[in-house]
Protein backbone atom coordinates (compact mmCIF):
# COMPACT_ATOMS: atom_id res chain seq x y z
CA UNK A 1 0.00 0.00 0.00
CA UNK A 2 1.07 3.42 -0.55
CA UNK A 3 2.08 6.09 1.91
CA UNK A 4 -0.48 8.41 2.17
CA UNK A 5 -0.41 12.41 1.65
CA UNK A 6 -3.08 13.80 2.90
CA UNK A 7 -1.79 17.64 1.98
CA UNK A 8 -1.84 16.14 -2.01
CA UNK A 9 -5.46 14.89 -1.36
CA UNK A 10 -7.42 17.61 -3.13
CA UNK A 11 -10.11 16.03 -4.82
CA UNK A 12 -12.17 13.10 -4.18
CA UNK A 13 -14.91 10.95 -6.07
CA UNK A 14 -16.83 8.22 -4.40
CA UNK A 15 -18.31 5.53 -6.29
CA UNK A 16 -21.26 4.07 -5.37
CA UNK A 17 -24.02 4.39 -8.28
CA UNK A 18 -26.56 1.74 -6.95
CA UNK A 19 -28.75 0.30 -5.67
CA UNK A 20 -30.09 3.28 -3.48
CA UNK A 21 -30.18 1.56 -0.28
CA UNK A 22 -26.44 0.94 -0.59
CA UNK A 23 -26.11 4.80 -1.71
CA UNK A 24 -28.02 5.89 1.58
CA UNK A 25 -25.42 3.46 3.83
CA UNK A 26 -22.34 5.99 2.57
CA UNK A 27 -23.73 9.05 3.91
CA UNK A 28 -23.13 7.39 7.55
CA UNK A 29 -19.57 8.39 6.93
CA UNK A 30 -19.51 11.30 4.88
CA UNK A 31 -19.22 13.92 7.93
CA UNK A 32 -15.63 11.99 8.53
CA UNK A 33 -14.21 12.62 5.18
CA UNK A 34 -15.14 16.05 5.16
CA UNK A 35 -13.57 16.70 8.58
CA UNK A 36 -10.52 14.81 7.53
CA UNK A 37 -10.43 16.96 4.16
CA UNK A 38 -12.33 20.11 4.93
CA UNK A 39 -10.99 21.72 1.62
CA UNK A 40 -11.40 19.11 -0.60
CA UNK A 41 -13.40 18.83 -3.30
CA UNK A 42 -15.45 15.93 -3.00
CA UNK A 43 -17.92 14.62 -5.46
CA UNK A 44 -20.30 11.83 -6.18
CA UNK A 45 -20.92 9.47 -9.15
CA UNK A 46 -24.56 8.06 -8.97
CA UNK A 47 -26.98 6.63 -11.48
CA UNK A 48 -29.67 9.27 -12.07
CA UNK A 49 -32.47 7.93 -10.91
CA UNK A 50 -30.69 7.53 -7.41
CA UNK A 51 -29.68 11.39 -7.49
CA UNK A 52 -32.58 12.00 -5.13
CA UNK A 53 -30.96 9.94 -2.15
CA UNK A 54 -27.97 12.88 -2.22
CA UNK A 55 -29.77 15.70 -3.41
CA UNK A 56 -28.84 18.64 -0.58
CA UNK A 57 -26.50 15.93 1.18
CA UNK A 58 -24.43 19.15 3.10
CA UNK A 59 -21.14 17.16 2.61
CA UNK A 60 -20.83 16.71 -1.19
CA UNK A 61 -19.68 19.37 -3.63
CA UNK A 62 -21.07 17.81 -6.88
CA UNK A 63 -23.14 14.65 -7.90
CA UNK A 64 -21.79 13.50 -11.40
CA UNK A 65 -25.43 12.05 -12.70
CA UNK A 66 -24.57 8.84 -14.92
CA UNK A 67 -27.42 7.19 -17.51
CA UNK A 68 -28.24 3.44 -17.00
CA UNK A 69 -28.21 1.78 -19.97
CA UNK A 70 -28.83 -2.24 -20.90
CA UNK A 71 -25.41 -3.45 -20.53
CA UNK A 72 -23.06 -5.31 -23.37
CA UNK A 73 -24.48 -3.11 -26.21
CA UNK A 74 -22.77 -0.67 -28.36
CA UNK A 75 -24.40 2.46 -27.03
CA UNK A 76 -23.80 1.13 -23.25
CA UNK A 77 -19.77 1.14 -24.44
CA UNK A 78 -19.89 3.99 -26.32
CA UNK A 79 -21.41 5.72 -23.50
CA UNK A 80 -19.31 3.95 -20.86
CA UNK A 81 -15.60 5.64 -22.63
CA UNK A 82 -17.21 8.86 -22.52
CA UNK A 83 -18.06 8.62 -18.70
CA UNK A 84 -14.29 7.28 -18.23
CA UNK A 85 -12.93 10.06 -20.35
CA UNK A 86 -14.95 12.73 -18.00
CA UNK A 87 -13.71 11.20 -14.74
CA UNK A 88 -10.05 11.06 -16.34
CA UNK A 89 -9.91 14.52 -17.31
CA UNK A 90 -11.33 15.85 -13.46
CA UNK A 91 -8.28 14.03 -12.51
CA UNK A 92 -8.87 12.97 -8.86
CA UNK A 93 -6.45 12.57 -6.17
CA UNK A 94 -8.27 9.88 -4.37
CA UNK A 95 -10.61 7.38 -5.77
CA UNK A 96 -13.25 5.68 -2.88
CA UNK A 97 -14.69 2.80 -4.46
CA UNK A 98 -17.36 1.20 -2.24
CA UNK A 99 -18.92 -1.31 -4.69
CA UNK A 100 -15.92 -3.29 -6.06
CA UNK A 101 -18.06 -4.58 -9.03
CA UNK A 102 -17.02 -4.66 -12.49
CA UNK A 103 -18.12 -1.44 -13.73
CA UNK A 104 -17.04 0.54 -10.56
CA UNK A 105 -13.24 -1.34 -11.17
CA UNK A 106 -12.84 0.12 -14.72
CA UNK A 107 -13.55 3.84 -13.05
CA UNK A 108 -11.08 3.21 -10.58
CA UNK A 109 -8.55 1.96 -13.12
CA UNK A 110 -9.18 4.84 -15.78
CA UNK A 111 -9.50 7.51 -13.28
CA UNK A 112 -5.52 7.87 -12.79
CA UNK A 113 -6.15 8.70 -8.99
CA UNK A 114 -2.62 8.75 -7.45
CA UNK A 115 -4.56 7.11 -4.40
CA UNK A 116 -7.03 3.62 -5.26
CA UNK A 117 -9.21 2.64 -2.32
CA UNK A 118 -10.87 -0.11 -2.26
CA UNK A 119 -11.81 -3.20 0.21
CA UNK A 120 -9.47 -5.78 -1.08
CA UNK A 121 -10.80 -7.91 -4.26
CA UNK A 122 -9.81 -11.33 -4.50
CA UNK A 123 -9.32 -10.59 -8.80
CA UNK A 124 -7.88 -7.18 -9.05
CA UNK A 125 -5.74 -6.18 -6.38
CA UNK A 126 -3.56 -4.61 -8.37
CA UNK A 127 -6.21 -1.66 -9.63
CA UNK A 128 -6.04 -0.59 -6.13
CA UNK A 129 -2.95 0.86 -4.30
CA UNK A 130 -5.17 1.12 -0.99
CA UNK A 131 -6.54 -1.65 -0.31
CA UNK A 132 -7.61 -3.28 3.37
CA UNK A 133 -9.11 -6.33 4.08
CA UNK A 134 -12.55 -5.92 5.75
CA UNK A 135 -13.16 -6.74 9.29
CA UNK A 136 -15.80 -8.45 11.22
CA UNK A 137 -19.09 -8.07 10.10
CA UNK A 138 -21.46 -5.22 11.08
CA UNK A 139 -23.65 -2.90 9.48
CA UNK A 140 -22.53 -1.97 6.35
CA UNK A 141 -22.86 1.58 7.01
CA UNK A 142 -19.51 0.91 9.57
CA UNK A 143 -17.84 -1.44 7.38
CA UNK A 144 -17.69 1.63 5.03
CA UNK A 145 -16.37 3.64 7.28
CA UNK A 146 -14.49 1.17 8.41
CA UNK A 147 -12.76 1.46 4.80
CA UNK A 148 -11.51 5.22 5.45
CA UNK A 149 -9.49 4.14 8.68
CA UNK A 150 -6.39 3.81 5.97
CA UNK A 151 -6.82 7.48 5.17
CA UNK A 152 -6.46 8.09 8.83
CA UNK A 153 -10.58 8.27 9.58
CA UNK A 154 -11.32 6.04 12.92
CA UNK A 155 -14.24 7.94 13.92
CA UNK A 156 -16.87 5.18 15.19
CA UNK A 157 -20.64 7.17 14.45
CA UNK A 158 -22.23 6.48 10.52
CA UNK A 159 -25.28 8.66 11.16
CA UNK A 160 -27.24 8.51 7.82
CA UNK A 161 -28.40 11.29 6.35
CA UNK A 162 -31.68 12.21 4.09
CA UNK A 163 -32.50 15.87 3.16
CA UNK A 164 -36.22 15.78 3.15
CA UNK A 165 -37.65 18.48 0.85
CA UNK A 166 -40.09 21.15 2.74
CA UNK A 167 -42.24 20.74 -0.08
CA UNK A 168 -42.23 16.99 0.08
CA UNK A 169 -43.50 16.97 4.39
CA UNK A 170 -45.86 19.75 3.43
CA UNK A 171 -47.35 17.15 0.56
CA UNK A 172 -47.72 14.12 3.34
CA UNK A 173 -48.81 16.32 6.17
CA UNK A 174 -51.63 17.72 4.10
CA UNK A 175 -52.56 13.59 2.88
CA UNK A 176 -52.38 12.98 6.37
CA UNK A 177 -54.89 15.43 7.57
CA UNK A 178 -57.35 14.25 5.09
CA UNK A 179 -57.27 11.00 6.01
CA UNK A 180 -57.35 12.10 9.78
CA UNK A 181 -53.93 10.73 10.74
CA UNK A 182 -51.87 11.64 13.67
CA UNK A 183 -48.05 11.88 12.54
CA UNK A 184 -46.28 9.37 14.84
CA UNK A 185 -49.76 7.88 15.49
CA UNK A 186 -49.53 5.33 12.60
CA UNK A 187 -47.74 2.61 11.33
CA UNK A 188 -45.99 2.53 7.85
CA UNK A 189 -45.65 -0.91 5.87
CA UNK A 190 -43.69 -1.07 2.16
CA UNK A 191 -44.52 -4.73 1.55
CA UNK A 192 -43.26 -4.36 -1.83
CA UNK A 193 -39.64 -5.34 -3.17
CA UNK A 194 -37.91 -5.01 -6.32
CA UNK A 195 -36.58 -8.41 -5.76
CA UNK A 196 -38.54 -11.61 -5.32
CA UNK A 197 -36.53 -13.56 -3.54
CA UNK A 198 -36.28 -10.76 -0.75
CA UNK A 199 -40.60 -10.14 -0.89
CA UNK A 200 -42.51 -11.84 2.03
CA UNK A 201 -45.56 -13.75 1.56
CA UNK A 202 -48.56 -11.25 0.82
CA UNK A 203 -50.83 -13.19 2.75
CA UNK A 204 -48.66 -12.85 5.50
CA UNK A 205 -48.50 -9.67 5.53
CA UNK A 206 -52.31 -9.15 5.57
CA UNK A 207 -52.69 -11.15 8.32
CA UNK A 208 -49.93 -9.42 10.30
CA UNK A 209 -51.42 -6.11 9.12
CA UNK A 210 -54.97 -7.30 10.43
CA UNK A 211 -53.75 -8.10 13.52
CA UNK A 212 -52.28 -4.81 14.09
CA UNK A 213 -55.14 -3.04 13.06
CA UNK A 214 -57.40 -4.81 15.03
CA UNK A 215 -55.46 -4.94 18.42
CA UNK A 216 -53.50 -2.00 18.25
CA UNK A 217 -55.02 1.82 18.45
CA UNK A 218 -52.79 2.12 14.70
CA UNK A 219 -53.68 3.15 11.44
CA UNK A 220 -51.64 1.21 8.76
CA UNK A 221 -50.57 3.53 6.04
CA UNK A 222 -49.44 1.36 2.99
CA UNK A 223 -45.87 2.70 1.17
CA UNK A 224 -45.65 1.61 -2.01
CA UNK A 225 -42.79 2.74 -4.91
CA UNK A 226 -43.89 3.07 -9.01
CA UNK A 227 -44.80 -0.60 -10.22
CA UNK A 228 -45.78 -1.75 -6.50
CA UNK A 229 -49.43 -0.68 -6.48
CA UNK A 230 -50.42 -4.10 -7.70
CA UNK A 231 -48.81 -5.85 -4.39
CA UNK A 232 -50.31 -3.14 -2.35
CA UNK A 233 -53.94 -4.16 -3.72
CA UNK A 234 -53.38 -7.48 -4.02
CA UNK A 235 -52.94 -7.41 0.01
CA UNK A 236 -55.35 -5.21 0.82
CA UNK A 237 -57.51 -8.08 -1.46
CA UNK A 238 -56.35 -10.46 1.54
CA UNK A 239 -57.54 -8.11 4.74
CA UNK A 240 -60.48 -8.53 6.69
CA UNK A 241 -59.51 -4.65 8.42
CA UNK A 242 -58.92 -1.57 6.64
CA UNK A 243 -55.60 -0.24 5.84
CA UNK A 244 -54.60 3.20 4.12
CA UNK A 245 -53.18 3.06 0.63
CA UNK A 246 -50.14 6.45 0.83
CA UNK A 247 -50.60 8.29 -2.11
CA UNK A 248 -48.43 8.04 -4.60
CA UNK A 249 -44.56 9.70 -3.97
CA UNK A 250 -41.41 10.18 -5.35
CA UNK A 251 -38.72 8.77 -3.39
CA UNK A 252 -38.32 11.95 -1.63
CA UNK A 253 -41.92 12.27 -0.24
CA UNK A 254 -41.51 8.75 0.91
CA UNK A 255 -39.06 9.58 2.93
CA UNK A 256 -41.15 12.17 4.56
CA UNK A 257 -43.99 9.28 4.69
CA UNK A 258 -41.49 7.55 6.97
CA UNK A 259 -40.36 10.30 9.27
CA UNK A 260 -43.84 11.08 10.18
CA UNK A 261 -44.35 7.29 11.22
CA UNK A 262 -44.14 6.08 14.18
CA UNK A 263 -42.66 2.24 12.90
CA UNK A 264 -41.83 0.60 9.55
CA UNK A 265 -42.59 -2.83 8.08
CA UNK A 266 -40.47 -3.76 5.03
CA UNK A 267 -38.55 -6.52 3.93
CA UNK A 268 -34.82 -6.60 3.70
CA UNK A 269 -34.02 -3.92 1.46
CA UNK A 270 -33.38 -0.23 1.24
CA UNK A 271 -36.18 0.96 2.27
CA UNK A 272 -35.02 0.22 5.67
CA UNK A 273 -31.96 2.15 5.49
CA UNK A 274 -33.88 5.32 4.61
CA UNK A 275 -35.97 4.93 7.99
CA UNK A 276 -32.53 4.56 9.81
CA UNK A 277 -31.44 7.92 7.98
CA UNK A 278 -34.85 9.33 9.11
CA UNK A 279 -35.02 8.19 12.92
CA UNK A 280 -37.74 6.08 12.37
CA UNK A 281 -38.14 2.84 13.94
CA UNK A 282 -38.47 -0.30 11.74
CA UNK A 283 -38.84 -4.17 11.62
CA UNK A 284 -37.41 -5.60 8.61
CA UNK A 285 -38.39 -9.31 7.65
CA UNK A 286 -35.45 -11.24 6.25
CA UNK A 287 -34.87 -14.29 3.51
CA UNK A 288 -31.36 -15.31 3.17
CA UNK A 289 -29.51 -11.92 3.49
CA UNK A 290 -27.26 -11.91 6.72
CA UNK A 291 -29.31 -8.76 8.83
CA UNK A 292 -26.28 -8.58 11.07
CA UNK A 293 -25.15 -6.76 7.78
CA UNK A 294 -27.77 -5.19 6.54
CA UNK A 295 -30.55 -5.08 9.40
CA UNK A 296 -28.85 -1.63 11.67
CA UNK A 297 -29.24 -3.96 14.75
CA UNK A 298 -26.48 -2.15 16.18
CA UNK A 299 -28.78 0.89 15.90
CA UNK A 300 -31.51 1.39 18.87
CA UNK A 301 -35.23 0.58 17.43
CA UNK A 302 -34.19 -1.08 14.60
CA UNK A 303 -35.29 -5.14 14.60
CA UNK A 304 -35.11 -7.75 12.45
CA UNK A 305 -36.42 -11.12 11.84
CA UNK A 306 -35.21 -13.95 10.21
CA UNK A 307 -35.63 -18.05 10.33
CA UNK A 308 -33.08 -19.57 12.48
CA UNK A 309 -33.27 -23.02 10.04
CA UNK A 310 -31.96 -22.12 6.56
CA UNK A 311 -33.37 -24.28 4.26
CA UNK A 312 -36.87 -22.42 5.27
CA UNK A 313 -35.72 -19.12 4.29
CA UNK A 314 -36.34 -19.66 1.00
CA UNK A 315 -39.99 -20.50 1.74
CA UNK A 316 -42.59 -17.68 0.42
CA UNK A 317 -42.94 -16.65 4.31
CA UNK A 318 -39.31 -17.13 4.68
CA UNK A 319 -39.91 -19.86 7.47
CA UNK A 320 -42.02 -16.52 9.50
CA UNK A 321 -45.22 -16.12 10.71
CA UNK A 322 -47.81 -13.26 11.24
CA UNK A 323 -47.83 -13.86 14.91
CA UNK A 324 -43.62 -14.00 15.43
CA UNK A 325 -44.01 -10.33 13.54
CA UNK A 326 -46.55 -9.37 15.59
CA UNK A 327 -45.06 -10.18 18.86
CA UNK A 328 -41.86 -8.34 17.43
CA UNK A 329 -43.95 -5.59 16.68
CA UNK A 330 -45.90 -5.38 20.54
CA UNK A 331 -42.04 -5.65 21.82
CA UNK A 332 -40.31 -2.79 19.35
CA UNK A 333 -43.47 -0.05 20.63
CA UNK A 334 -42.68 -1.08 24.33
CA UNK A 335 -38.83 -0.20 23.61
CA UNK A 336 -38.84 2.65 21.42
Amino acid sequence: MHKIEPEKINKILILQYQPFGDIILNTGYMPHLRKKFPEAKIDYLVYKPYKQVLEGNPYLDELILMEKLPRNTVKYWLYSLKMYLKIRKRKYDLVIDQMRSTGSIQFVLFSGARYRLGYAHKKMNFIYNLNPAPGKVKYYAAMKLELLQILGIHEESTELYFHIKPDSLKYVDRWLDENQIKQKEFICCSPGSPISWKQWDLKSYGKLLDMIIAETVFPVVLLWAPKEKQVIEKIDSFMQEKAFMAPETDFNQGGAMLKRSKLLICNDGGINHLSVAVKTPSIAIFSRTDPQRWGALEIPGHYALQAKDAELRSASNFGIIPEQVFTQFKQALREI
